[in-house]
Order: C-alpha cells, then structure tokens, then sequence
C-alpha cells in the first residue's frame, strides 16, 4: 500500500514503494516472496537467539531478587506500544530500509527527513551490527559450556585489548571461542546470498529450532518452580543500584533481548500485502516474546537460587538443565543455544543489510551500495557491508555491546519514528493501518525510551550524543559540498 497525499504535497512523491524501482532500467528488483508466517519468523528469530538466555543473570546483577521480573514485564509493555508504532509506519511505507524510509517521508523529504534519515543510517551502521555481533559473541560464550577442558583451553588463550571502566571490560577480545564466533558469522553471509523466497523457509526452520530451546526450558523448569526459591533471592546481599536506577539499567537489558521485533520491516519491500502483513506480524511476535521471555525468567529463577546464578553467566541454561537432567543435557542445550544464536544473527544481518541499500538508491549513501544481485535479487554489497561489521563488532565484549547498542539507537531511532506518527498523521494521507488508543502508545513509548536511555549510564549516554553529533556534523559537511539543504543557495534565494 502506497502513502497517497492530497496535490501538490506527496510525501513519497516519485519514490513511493510502487515506483521506487525504476522500471525502465534493466538493474533487477527486490521480490516480495515473504508472507505472515516467515514475517514472523524473521522477527523472532532475530528476537530469541542470545537476548533472554544471556540477559537473565545480567538483569539479576542490577535487581537482585523478584522484583527482577518487572525488567521483562515493564520494558514488555514499551516494546508493545512501539510496535503499534513500526506497525503504523511500516504500513504507511513499506519499503526496503524501513526506518530510513519513515523519516525521510514524515519529517519531509527535501529538508528534515534528510537529516533524520541520514543520522539513521548513520547510527544503524553502527548498531546494527553491534546487535547482531552481540549474537555471536553470546554464542562464544555459551560454547564454553561443552566441556570444562574446552573452557580452561578457551581462557588460557585469550587476549584482551582494553580496559575496565567501572568494572565494566572495554575492548577487543581474542580467543579460540570468539574464532568460533567470526566462523559462523562467515557461513551466515554464505547463506544469505541467495533468492529471499529461499531465506524466507530458511526463516522458518530457525524459528522451530528456537522455539524448541524455549519450549525445553519452560516444561523443564515452570513444573518444578519453587516461589521459596524465586521469592529467597531477595535476600541476597550482592551490590545493586537504587531500586529506580536498577529498573532503568534492567529495562535496557530486557530490552535488548527484545530487539528484533520489528525486523521485517527493513523487508517491507520484500513482503507481500505489507499493509495487512507487517502490523500483524510486528504485534504477534512483541506479544509473543514478552510472555514466553517473562516465563523463562520465572523457569530459571524457581529453580536455581540468585548467588549460584551470578556464578553461571556464561551459560545459565546449560547449569539448569545439568542439574534437572545431566551433563548430556547440559551439553545438547548448548549446542541448541549456539543454533538458536546463529538463527538470530541470520535474521538481524538479513534485514539491516537493506538499510544501507535503501539510502543508496535515494542518493543519500555510496551509490555503489545500490546493486541488486542479478541472479539472486538481493542487495548484495550492502549484505557484506553490514556482514564485515558484524564480523568485526563480534570480537568486543558482551556487557560493552548491549550498552552501546542501546545507547545509540533510542534518540535517533525510537524517539524519532514516535515524532514520525504525528507529523505522518497531520500530512493528511491515506494510512492503511492506525495504531489503537493514539496517542496514549505515543505517550508511553516516549517515556519509557527516555527512561531506558538514562539507565544506560553516563558513558554510553555520552556516546550516543557523540554518534549523534559526528553523525550531524559529517550531514552538514557532505551536504554543504552538494550543495544541498541546508546549504540551498537556489531555494534561498527564491
């Protein structure tokens, strides 16, 4: 469904998803091959991978005790309201690079969607493979678990480049684990240069396996639950921050394990009756998470006690399933969470390769990036940008990633595309799909994002304004050499 504006504004003008490939050229073009369930599917599986298995105990660090479930259900209701935004917009404009199209279009194409859509791409190519990598890292991280001969080799052969600040280690890490890591991000670029129909039932195989990990802990672990055991952990005396400040700091980490709910809209081009489709699947798979994500926090922490959980980070899952099963149980759960973890990284370098496609094909990236491979139908140098990015994010720490990751994208992202509604809504166009109760999910969402973004902690607030910042300076520099808006001498003068 195409945005229609009244004459003589149109916001999509001569770039809407209808016309946005240019049909006279012989270059080929995207295919909308994917349906409601591989929606779905890519969503998800992007959602699951790491977030939850790897976040439990992180979020346990900043809210020891019960009161932790609150992270998963208060950041649960964010991710819903803001999925009622993507739905919106993604309806509105469905096309490949999603974000990137919303902004350009609802803050206006010719001044301030500039902007907004180049500080987008701007920050993508930096959180989403900060996301992604974040995948590969957990992955790592969760094959120490195979035996304790491997880990001890895995650590007595590990280099670290950096620093701690604030017990927090920042830097690059080198071991046999995270070779492991940049091997599977190598056959995840392989499989992804190939027709979207194809990645589509790949999709779909990846969400049975991930559902399978899921399913496996929950009828292991909810059947056994002890409230003694889950209400006990209260009691712990490790360090924490203020309540209202552990809520913020685990708000983040939950909602790191969310990320990924609105991932087929970097797809919207590739997505059959978007208008019907994306709203649909975006919801179905926000509501979805939330539920099984909270039940698998309740899984673990009804059954093991807070003091050993601090010490079974790496791999929380594979302690639990040791102790309820066996060793072979504890091993077969890691390699299902090493698959799950490639499932996710699959799904998020599919979908953010098309942002750097997108603003290519607007003349608002390298121009080189707006290839379509002729056989395959995909956007295959802008697939192994975003592949090299992931590969080289994957080498940092964990802890490091998932505060940067946030960092960066809450203002230039979420608090972005909230304004994009209103000002799509006040543009007077045809909008196939609207968001339920508006604007109290506006409302919500706003809040609950400027929460979560002070709970990432002065450093990685001040990153996100640097991004921020260089992002606006390079804007102005490359658009004064255009001479472009805001440098329009032409426009000034008229």
């Amino acid at each position: 469904m195409v945005l229609r504006q009244r004459p003589p504004r149109n916001p999509l003008g001569n770039h809407s998803p209808a016309m946005n490939m240019d049909t006279s050229s012989p270059q080929p073009t995207l295919q909308r091959g994917l349906g409601f369930w591989q929606a779905t599917a890519i969503n998800i599986t992007q959602i699951v991978g790491a977030g939850v298995f790897a976040t439990v105990p992180l979020i346990l660090g900043v809210m020891p005790g019960p009161q932790a479930l609150l992270a998963w259900l208060v950041a649960g209701l964010l991710i819903i309201c803001d999925s009622m935004i993507w739905g919106e917009l993604g309806a509105a404009m469905p096309s490949a690079g999603g974000s990137y199209h919303y902004l350009l279009e609802s803050f206006g194409r010719s001044k301030w969607g500039r902007l907004m859509s180049f500080l987008f791409v701007w920050q993508i190519l930096i959180s989403g493979p900060l996301e992604v990598g974040s995948g590969l890292v957990a992955a790592a991280q969760f094959s120490k678990a195979i035996s304790p001969e491997f880990k001890a080799f895995d650590e007595a052969n590990t280099i670290k480049l950096g620093t701690e600040v604030d017990g927090q280690f920042l830097g690059m890490i080198l071991s046999p684990t995270r070779a492991f890591g940049l091997a599977m991000g190598v056959l995840i670029l392989a499989l992804l240069y190939r027709r979207v129909d194809s990645l589509g039932k790949i999709s779909l195989f990846f969400l049975a396996a991930v559902m399978t990990v899921i399913a496996w802990v929950l009828l292991e672990g909810l059947p056994r639950f002890k409230i003694d055991t889950f209400m006990a952990n209260s009691s712990n005396k490790l360090e924490s921050p203020p309540w209202s400040a552990g809520l913020g700091a685990g708000m983040g980490l939950a909602i790191y394990s969310y990320f990924g709910y609105y991932n087929v809209c970097y797809l919207g081009g590739e997505v059959r009756n978007p208008a019907r489709i994306l709203p649909r699947s975006i919801l179905c798979s926000a509501f979805a998470v939330v539920i099984l994500f909270s039940l698998v926090h309740l899984a673990f922490t009804g059954v093991i006690p807070l003091d050993e959980i601090a010490n079974n980070k790496d791999n929380l899952t594979a302690e639990f399933m040791t102790r309820l099963r066996g060793d072979w149980a504890g091993k077969v759960v890691t390699v299902l969470l090493v698959g799950s973890c490639f499932a996710s990284c699959f799904s998020g370098t599919l979908g953010y390769s098309r942002v750097p496609y997108a603003a290519a094909r607007e003349g608002n990236f390298l121009r080189w990036f707006d290839a379509v491979h002729p056989t395959h139908q995909i956007p295959h140098r802008s697939l192994l940008l975003i592949g090299g990015l992931v590969l080289f994010w994957s080498l940092f720490s964990l802890d490091m990633i998932i505060s940067a990751l946030v960092a960066t994208r809450i203002i230039e992202q979420f608090i972005a595309q909230i304004f994009a509604v209103i000002l799509l809504r006040k543009q007077g166009g045809t909008i196939p799909w609207r968001m339920p109760l508006y604007p109290i999910p506006l409302l919500v969402a706003l809040a609950g994002w400027l929460y979560v973004y002070a709970g990432t902690g002065l450093l990685f607030i001040l990153l996100g304004l640097a991004t921020l910042m260089v992002g606006l300076v390079v804007f102005l520099v490359w658009s004064a050499t255009l001479g472009q808006w805001p440098f329009d001498k032409a426009e000034k003068a008229a």
